[in-house]
């Protein structure tokens, strides 16, 4: 090739050394002599005695394939027969090594490794698998040695003439050696995916590093082209799966079961799926894989930590210890170990002692990012600041760690918030949200503190902190440590709580939010984190409801189909719910549930065995033992709750006909089909609320009046979408009957919490007839939901000065402000007029603005004038 026709990019890598930073040391000063001369005895050795072809040789192809499909022993047995016929393929020699270390020979692999280091010295793979190899048996000093032979050998050949292998061993190389991810990605491994597309490695090299980096969707991305080419490749099966953990774990266990299918032993397929049945609280069926992959590898070290982690889970104290043991046999000081410990605890809200186990992974390897950044999440969830420099720490040494930039960017965000301070509750929020409802927020935290302290009998005598975001991507990232989590209002971590500011488009009560999330604060405290997730928003659902029947989730039509549909789910598995629903709808009915089991238990066994149970959770005793021990059998508690449940179901609304035709054809259904069913239905709810429907669209007012009528008459509780209450207020309104729509109106708050069309209506009803207290009252009502409203603050504000309360008018009009009214000359003018007597400074600076905004307002002109001859300064 000549000089013109080279590739463009980085050619060698003395071209690439400017992709690393000062900090990179790629020398052979901190490694012994004696083992520098030992490697390179072996590499003059290699030299005399090179491999020869062998035509009786075993297939490469069927080596890889018994690896592909786990049967090691084969792979083993074919590598070494192949090698002992000076087989010239240097894939022998790594297939040889990673069945070895997959079935817990890791003495053994090393020792291959040594001899392989000789036959192939040429070869880049090689040294790669040398060295995990040297790094599962603690050689950490060999292990460095092979990645500095792999960067020498590099240095001196054009990477234009390298296999795609070998570029891919260079690239993941450069990796270790701290190199530029992008770069790295860009130059070896696209390269490598074009050079020869038939390389699986170039496409899990790439994923891989997204997955390091927390780009999911890049990670995905690269394990489905893998795919495109090698489906039956496991590893590329559970690339996918790992990238689904943190989004979607029906397509993660979707993507398992097709790396199992095709490799029943693959051990990180094994160990993902286990991780999924600790985080549904399925311990029996996390220890059997568990055991299935360590009868196949009896020291793998991944393995022993997630048993570690259930020991820790079900509180048997004298097993934690050894099972990190024997995680740590071989290689000693192996961060991974202590990381992944210390994650999986994390992920149950044990940060406390989640934040020791990555101390202790820092300990063996300071620079181990994924510890350092799950010890800065950790940190920040127990509300300690250090969390923030270490969070940017690990962003300035990686700037390709999206989970790092995120937090670094979220940093930047929230040193902007405001912070409220009163009776150890600590409030950060957004300034203008906080100048508008933040009084309304302390308060709240403040009546939930008193009454759920003192019902559940905690001495709350630290620091609660709120952080409330008015970007849901920065919930998200304080939250989850990436974006996403779409569909959650609030999350508590013990001591901290974080939440959305409220969203008019979610209709959603944020008193309620928080009073759910404090409930959490006082149960997780109460327990020590050590509580299933049922029981926790169990209890916090079922006193939203306690405080408010407006509050918390109901029974509702679709509940109930699902109840006597069979979806309900037994109380010892209840947690699982929460794990991977089908659907939102599954999600939400996990919540429900969930505060029904309390509400049985409550109601069987009283609210002392609620407490009782709280107690021994937190001194570490098993749930289903606790249950026992202050309820029933368990057998017996669920045919209890089964029942309980069941007539709950059926008794929604007892006289309505649920029933539904089997069969309506395509396209809406027809006002025939609907009246023949209310024919032989007539309390059907289905039917009736079709048939209102059909009138209202085509504006016949009266006739919609009966069936909504008789709907709420049916089902009062029903506040869902389409409601009748919202229906027949609609129908009201265009028949211009007020008093009428006021009553439906009436009747409807009294079952809505979140009801913000009607409380608006009411208002603007109650302020055209001078009825002050009742548009304050909704104005309350409203709030609770969305804050930020202009008119509902300038509302209040008027009924406040007709009822002579200029305080309340003030903060109201103040609000309007803050929200960028569309006159603000007029309001400026109000609040000059209630500050004339109060504020006489304040008033005017009020009249000026006005005035500045319009300056032929008469009246504004008059009232300065007022203040000029009264000697106001």
């Amino acid at each position: 090739m000549t000089k013109s026709e080279t590739p463009q990019g980085v050619r060698s890598l003395n071209g690439y050394k400017r992709c690393f930073g000062p900090k990179a040391e790629l020398t052979m000063k901190c490694v012994p002599a004696v083992l520098i001369r030992q490697v390179c005895v072996l590499g003059c050795l290699s030299v005399l005695a090179g491999p020869v072809f062998s035509a009786d040789s075993p297939d490469i192809e069927s080596a890889r394939q018994s690896f592909r499909q786990g049967d090691y022993a084969k792979c083993i047995s074919d590598a070494n027969s192949a090698m002992s016929n000076w087989e010239r393929s240097d894939e022998w020699a790594c297939l040889q090594i990673n069945a070895m270390m997959s079935t817990g020979q890791y003495k053994e692999a090393a020792l291959a490794a040594m001899t392989q280091l000789r036959n192939y010295p040429r070869s880049l793979s090689v040294p790669f698998t040398a060295y995990h190899a040297f790094q599962h048996n603690g050689q950490a000093d060999l292990a460095q040695m092979m990645l500095q032979q792999i960067y020498r050998s590099a240095s001196v050949r054009q990477l234009a003439f390298l296999p795609a292998k070998d570029q891919v061993s260079v690239g993941r190389t450069l990796l270790l050696l701290g190199g530029e991810p992008k770069l790295i990605l860009d130059e070896f491994f696209t390269k490598a995916q074009r050079k020869d597309p038939n390389d699986v490695e170039a496409y899990l090299a790439a994923g891989d590093l997204a997955l390091a980096k927390q780009d999911y969707e890049l990670a995905a991305t690269q394990f489905r082209k893998a795919l495109e080419r090698f489906g039956d490749e496991p590893r590329a099966h559970y690339g996918l799966a790992k990238a689904f953990y943190y989004s979607d774990r029906k397509a993660m266990l979707l993507s398992l079961d097709a790396a199992l299918l095709i490799n029943s032993n693959h051990a990180d397929s094994l160990l993902l799926l286990a991780e999924h049945q600790i985080d549904a609280e399925n311990y029996e069926g996390a220890e059997a894989l568990l055991k299935r992959l360590l009868d196949v590898n009896p020291w793998h070290p991944e393995a022993w930590a997630l048993r570690c982690v259930i020991s820790h889970l079900t509180n048997d104290a004298f097993a934690i210890a050894p099972n990190r043991s024997r995680a740590l046999k071989f290689w000693k000081d192996n961060p991974a170990v202590d990381h992944l410990i210390g994650r999986k605890l994390s992920q149950r809200y044990w940060f406390a002692k989640g934040a020791e186990y990555q101390e202790k992974a820092l300990e063996f390897d300071s620079r181990y990012a994924p510890a350092r950044a799950q010890l800065a999440e950790d940190l920040l969830r127990l509300g300690n600041e250090k969390g923030w420099s270490l969070a940017n720490a690990v962003y300035q040494a990686d700037q390709y760690n999206v989970q790092a930039y995120n937090m670094v960017t979220l940093r930047d965000h929230m040193a902007k918030f405001t912070t409220l301070t009163d009776d150890n509750l600590i409030i950060r929020m957004d300034p203008q949200e906080a100048g508008i409802y933040g009084d309304r927020v302390m308060a709240l935290l403040k009546r939930a503190k008193t009454q759920l302290s003192q019902k559940y009998g905690l001495v709350l005598d630290k620091p609660i902190t709120l952080e409330l975001f008015k970007n849901q991507q920065d919930f998200a990232v304080r939250t989850f440590g990436m974006p996403g989590g779409d569909g959650y209002l609030g999350v508590c971590f013990g001591d901290v709580i974080t939440a959305n500011s409220p969203k008019l488009e979610l209709r959603s009560n944020w008193q309620a939010t928080l009073w759910h999330e404090f409930c959490h604060v006082v149960t997780l405290n109460l327990t020590n984190n050590k509580m299933p997730r049922w029981l926790s928003e169990g209890l916090s659902v079922y006193e939203e409801r306690q405080h408010d029947p407006a509050w918390g989730q109901r029974m509702t039509p679709q509940y109930r189909s699902m109840i006597l549909g069979g979806d309900l789910t037994p109380i010892t598995h209840l947690s699982s719910a929460f794990m991977s629903p089908p659907t939102s709808m599954h999600m939400q009915f996990a919540y429900y549930e969930s505060s029904l089991a309390v509400e049985y238990l409550v109601s069987e066994y009283g609210m002392d065995a609620i407490k009782a149970i709280l107690k021994d959770l937190g001194e570490g005793e098993e749930i289903n033992a606790v249950i026992e021990k202050h309820t029933t059998a368990l057998d017996r508690l669920e045919q209890g709750f089964a029942a309980f449940a069941r007539a709950e179901a059926e008794g929604l609304a007892k006289d309505v006909d649920w029933d539904q035709p089997a069969e309506t054809g395509p396209g809406p259904v027809s006002a025939e089909v609907v009246t023949q069913w209310l024919t032989d239905h007539p309390n059907s709810f289905w039917a009736l609320t079709l048939q209102a429907g059909q009138f209202m669209a085509e504006q016949q007012w009266e006739s919609a009046k009966a069936p909504l009528k008789r709907l709420i008459e049916l089902y009062p509780a029903y506040t869902g979408e389409g409601n009748a209450y919202a229906m027949l207020a609609q129908v009201y309104r265009q028949l211009d009957e007020t008093q009428e729509e006021r009553a439906v109106l009436m009747q409807w708050i009294q079952h809505s919490a979140d009801a913000t069309e009607a409380y608006l209506r009411l208002m603007r009803m109650d302020a055209k007839e001078g009825q002050w207290a009742s548009v304050l009252e909704q104005g309350e009502r409203y709030l609770a939901v969305y804050p930020m409203l202009g008119e509902v603050h300038r509302l209040m504000a008027q009924a406040a000065q007709a009822l002579m309360r200029p305080d309340q008018a003030v903060a109201s009009y103040e609000n309007v402000l803050a929200l960028d009214p569309a006159d603000p000359a007029q309001v400026h003018y109000q609040l000059a007029r209630l500050l004339v007597d109060k504020d006489s400074t304040q008033a005017k600076r009020h009249v000026l603005e006005a005035l500045a905004d319009a300056p032929r307002f008469r009246e504004a002109h008059q009232l300065l004038l007022q203040l000029s001859r009264e000697g106001t300064p």
